[in-house]
């Protein structure tokens, strides 16, 4: 097993070496203000049983949990997705084994609405994400505390005091990346938590496993599509001190000071708009060609209808350019209840009007789907939409290599919409929950037996009054037989 923790400071919060102490199993100091980054890497002979047999039979995994609540970013570590549990799936050619995946899921994450890749999972066009899996799944997730304590028992072999704090930690994470490809042949899970003030405070947790802990601070980058890094390295149970660092690379996710916002426009109704208001239109840079974006991850209650959004002049009336992406096989009319797929997925182009320090904002149309009927709901249920993810998509230089980038995201569901040559310039959201919730009308069963009595008594009463009918056309004329002439000319 590999480890490697890093703390990233603003240079104004940049802590002095001398300050670090370093022995042969731990490095501490006092309480520093950084964001943290832990990476660690098993093999295959460190996972649990049900684990390797899912990644045995699968080409690459690729998840990503991120939290509902808004948080700070700090270069390089700057890229964004909408919050809850996303998947990226590919299985091995000639599998027949993809229905393991969503057991283990469950037992790793909780109670997940996930049936089978074959059900549950959204394909990605072969053609256009040739450099991203081929399917995908998205739904809503709170926290990781069944992650939590699955790792406990299966991950932190002996209960090694060690490894139960740090798998604890996961609980207050902004981010948590599970990466897995038949490349490397190993399971990297990769923490991330917003900056803040904290203890370092690092122990080996094995002497056969090599950590390495890093204390790094954003430097000033040489060229516009780099970022640049420098400050102490130290492998613990090798290195007697830090050792220096500066080093640059060409990064494909960048920060932005623009904020933005989203929300409903009320009443919603059962046709809601949501709105993204933007602090700024002013793109990163004048010298490349740029775009804004935003990439909506819609859960199966709500959708976005492709053909409304075909009329340009409709997308200019609410600040939109055109529709990139939707997720295929959108069954527009089938209530939610009905479906296994998850939701679908939108990327959207924004029109942002002259560069301007001014707030502007983008209309999005979306519809709900009919909810499952259901009891003491007031004929009222609450569904949650979260916040999409919006940034400028830019072209970099033809030079630019960005996997040398030691922490370059990828697989992030929106990345392979683009040319592997794309810088994003991320605009970060400003509400503390980055859910909306909308009210959605259902039957009610708790009153819906009244319905049920007055519509069978109806019927009832509409069937007796035709055969009332039928019995006074009787009582009066009787039954008469018509006697049909056949025309001569026909007979012939």
């Amino acid at each position: 097993m590999r480890q490697r923790i890093t703390f990233l400071q603003e240079p104004q919060d940049s802590i002095d070496p001398q300050l670090l102490k370093v022995t042969k199993a731990s490095i501490s100091t006092e309480e520093i203000k950084a964001a943290r980054e832990d990476r660690v890497t098993f093999a295959f002979d460190d996972l649990p049983q049900e684990l390797y047999r899912v990644l045995k039979v699968s080409h690459e995994l690729h998840i990503r949990w991120i939290s509902p609540n808004s948080f700070d970013t700090i270069a390089p570590l700057v890229s964004r997705l909408s919050p809850g549990l996303h998947l990226f799936y590919t299985a091995q050619r000639g599998s027949n084994n993809s229905q393991l995946l969503c057991p283990a899921l469950k037992k790793v994450f909780g109670d997940l609405d996930c049936l089978s890749p074959e059900q549950s999972f959204t394909k990605l066009p072969a053609e256009r994400f040739s450099q991203s899996a081929a399917a995908q799944y998205y739904q809503p997730l709170e926290n990781l505390k069944d992650f939590v304590e699955y790792s406990k028992y299966k991950l932190c072999y002996n209960n090694r005091p060690a490894c139960l704090v740090r798998v604890t930690s996961l609980l207050d994470a902004s981010s948590v990346d599970f990466d897995f490809d038949t490349i490397s042949h190993a399971l990297t899970i990769t923490a991330f938590w917003a900056p803040r003030i904290q203890n370092l405070n690092i122990e080996g947790t094995s002497e056969k496993d090599r950590l390495e802990v890093g204390v790094l601070s954003v430097e000033a980058p040489r060229e516009p599509e780099e970022l640049s890094l420098g400050g102490f390295l130290t492998v613990v149970g090798e290195d007697t001190k830090p050792k220096p660092t500066l080093f640059s690379f060409p990064a494909r996710h960048h920060p932005l000071q623009s904020t933005f916002s989203a929300s409903f426009l009320e009443p919603t109704g059962l046709h809601p708009t949501l709105q993204i208001q933007i602090s700024s239109s002013t793109p990163p840079t004048e010298e490349r060609a740029c775009s804004l974006h935003a990439h909506l991850s819609l859960p199966r209650t709500i959708f976005v209808d492709k053909y409304q959004l075909s009329d340009p002049l409709f997308l200019a009336s609410k600040n939109l350019t055109a529709i990139h992406h939707v997720t295929t096989s959108v069954d527009l009319e089938a209530p939610a209840y009905t479906m296994d797929i998850w939701g679908s997925s939108v990327l959207l182009e924004l029109a942002p009007p002259a560069a301007s320090s001014h707030a502007w904002t983008a209309a999005i149309p979306l519809h709900l789907r009919y909810l499952l009927p259901a009891f003491e709901t007031s004929g009222i249920s609450q569904i949650e939409v979260p916040y999409p993810v919006v940034f400028w998509a830019c072209v970099a230089d033809e030079g630019s290599k960005f996997p040398i980038n030691p922490f370059d995201r990828v697989n992030i569901g929106y990345d392979g919409l683009f040319g592997p040559k794309t810088m994003f310039y991320h605009i970060s959201p400003t509400a503390g929950r980055l859910f909306n919730t909308i009210s959605v009308p259902v039957l009610d069963l708790d009153r819906s037996k009244y319905v049920e009595v007055g519509t069978a008594g109806i019927v009832l009463l509409g069937f007796l009054w035709v055969i009332w009918t039928l019995l006074r056309v009787w009582n009066k004329n009787g039954y008469k037989g018509l006697n049909t002439k056949v025309d001569e000319k026909k007979r012939q």
